[in-house]
């Protein structure tokens, strides 16, 4: 247990014995003792931790919540904690600070274990599973597969830093109706060389010059081979040529991107292995099918009409969902891409994973009760599959909305992006703003080197204590193991207005970890970039009092082992000098 953790430990069993004494004495009447928050207040100016217990207890005690704070801080024992005193405020919050022990026991905690520090059990080596981007191969990634994979690679590092096994997974649907609208327009294409205007394109066709540039590639290896087969031959032969060089793209986007998965999943793999049939089967043996038409339909509004009534849901709550059935088999006997889905995500249970997560773009959000619903109906818990859904990117490049790429001319791509925009610069910069709000990504600011580019901004207090350390060094100053009495010097606000946010450090990975939120963790790494450039400010790291220059070594030391930390936790460079 870290120093952080002790705290909060500490301040919860000297409330909860506050209270009972309190009950002992008569204070407070006897009630069973409620749950309460101990914390860091988002403005420490007036105490460096808080407690919401007087509140909490409002309702157990039959009391204002400011008599329940006055009847524990009466009764309060601090002895033996890293807090010197306590105050009472507002309607019952009881606010406490911290005494020097806790910013030596800090600074001793990073510097113990640089690597480590920030990483709990707290996962219990839970096996979860990320499947994000996941990108249709029948074209170019797009900026939203951009955001998808900055944000879901992040996302893992969280777990597993927070103690989960988290692993990888891009799910290829290299099968279904889109792969034949793929080797419809790819034998327009490949005919409309020969016949021109003769050959129609389908309307219902992939549009995109890519289609045109593997009709022609085709065509300069094999010429006109595939004129004189049949229309299945034909669609068979470009789809093999074709499919291969675009999955093989998109992997070698995702390795460019610093991407590493631990599968790639492909679809076609559910459907030869008789998957996808089987949890048909299932349903069906379950009387959860029907047909209809000619197809198979899925009861799914009577699967999750069930499920939310048990939920407390109301019937005019059900009704204005519009839920509908869904097709699994259609007329002309292929699944859709739902029948799949469901295998897919069963297979994932059926792996071994406990928890999935899915990272889907917002335009799925009509998918997510269906999946989950589903997940229940073949004997999975639907509850442990959670979908975060991700909003729109608009590009910027000079304030305005940017759709070309300089590159090329064309709608800018995910290859186009990291061509322009420097790797750590996307992916830290797609991780500044949660899943489920639209972003602004300004190109201008993304390839700048300079405090407006937040990677560089935190890259460069990193850098700029790498260079403290090597200045020091030409002065034969070096760096030394601290005493009790020395780290007892850091008492300037700043110092330890910096020594506090390090030590949030191990519970903004848990909180981002329980919120699948790795945002928190860039946000919490650029704040503290940012009060180390404030301590560096107001505090001289090489003063007249050798003790003193020696602690402020050591908290540089702390700030650049977390930086180093988080950057490399999200495979971002961390340079030494810049």
């Amino acid at each position: 247990m870290d120093t952080y953790a002790k705290a909060v430990s500490q301040l919860k069993a000297a409330v909860e014995a506050a209270m009972k004494k309190a009950v002992a004495a008569g204070t407070l009447p006897e009630a069973e003792l409620p749950e309460f928050i101990v914390e860091v207040p988002a403005d420490t100016s007036h105490g460096d931790f808080a407690t919401n217990a007087a509140m909490a207890g409002a309702k157990a005690f039959r009391m204002p919540p400011f008599k329940i704070a006055q009847a524990i801080t009466e009764n309060l024992d601090l002895s033996g904690t890293f807090f010197e005193k306590c105050e009472t405020a507002g309607p019952g919050f009881i606010n406490f600070f911290l005494g020097g022990e806790f910013y030596a026991g800090t600074v001793r905690d990073i510097l113990r274990d640089p690597e480590g520090y920030g990483s709990s059990d707290f996962g219990k080596g839970e096996k979860v599973m990320v499947e994000f981007v996941s990108a249709n191969p029948t074209g170019p990634m797009h900026m939203g597969n951009a955001r998808g994979g900055a944000l879901g690679d992040c996302l893992a590092s969280v777990l597993s830093k927070a103690g989960y096994q988290a692993y990888r997974e891009f799910y290829v649907n290299d099968a279904g109706n889109q792969i034949e609208k793929f080797a419809s327009s790819l034998e327009a294409r490949y005919l409309q060389i020969y016949k021109g205007d003769e050959i129609v394109f389908p309307e219902d066709g992939y549009q995109g010059g890519d289609i045109t540039d593997l009709a022609n590639e085709y065509n300069s290896e094999f010429g006109d081979a595939l004129l004189n087969v049949t229309s299945d031959e034909r669609k068979k032969a470009l789809v093999d040529y074709a499919l291969p060089k675009n999955i093989k793209k998109m992997q070698e986007d995702m390795a460019a991107y610093k991407i590493t998965y631990d599968k790639w999943f492909f679809e076609s793999e559910l459907h030869k292995s008789g998957a996808v049939k089987a949890v048909v089967d299932e349903l069906t043996a379950k009387g959860l099918t029907y047909e209809l038409d000619g197809a198979v339909w899925y009861k799914n509004k009577e699967v999750l009409t069930k499920q939310l009534l048990s939920e407390g849901k109301t019937q005019k709550y059900i009704d204005n969902l519009e839920l509908k059935d869904d097709v699994l088999i259609r007329k002309n006997g292929n699944p859709t891409y739902f029948a799949a889905d469901i295998a897919y995500h069963k297979n994932k249970f059926d792996r071994g994973f406990t928890t999935l997560i899915d990272v889907w773009g917002a335009d799925h959000h009509g998918h997510v009760m269906r999946m989950k619903g589903a997940m229940d109906a073949v004997g999975k818990d639907g509850s442990k599959l959670t979908v975060v859904l991700m909003q729109l990117v608009k590009l910027l490049r000079d304030g305005k909305p940017a759709k070309m790429s300089k590159r090329t001319g064309k709608a800018i791509q995910l290859r186009d992006l990291l061509e322009e925009v420097p790797v750590d610069s996307a992916r830290f910069l797609f991780n500044t703003r949660e899943a489920n709000t639209q972003m602004d990504f300004d190109l201008d600011v993304a390839v700048k080197q300079d405090n407006q580019n937040p990677v560089y901004y935190v890259q460069y207090a990193h850098a700029r204590i790498c260079s403290i350390f090597k200045a020091l060094a030409s002065d034969g100053i070096t760096p030394r193991e601290c005493t009790d009495a020395e780290l007892a010097l850091l008492t300037a606000p700043e110092e330890k207005e910096l020594i506090s946010h390090l030590a949030l450090y191990g519970s903004e990975i848990i909180s981002a970890a329980k919120d699948y939120d790795p945002t928190k963790i860039t946000r919490y790494v650029t704040r503290l970039a940012t009060l180390f450039h404030k301590f560096y400010n107001a505090c001289r790291v090489k003063g007249e009092d050798e003790g003193l220059t020696q602690a402020r070594l050591a908290l540089c030391d702390c700030v650049r082992a977390v930086i180093k930390n988080v950057l490399t936790m999200f495979n971002i460079t961390c340079p030494e000098s810049m």
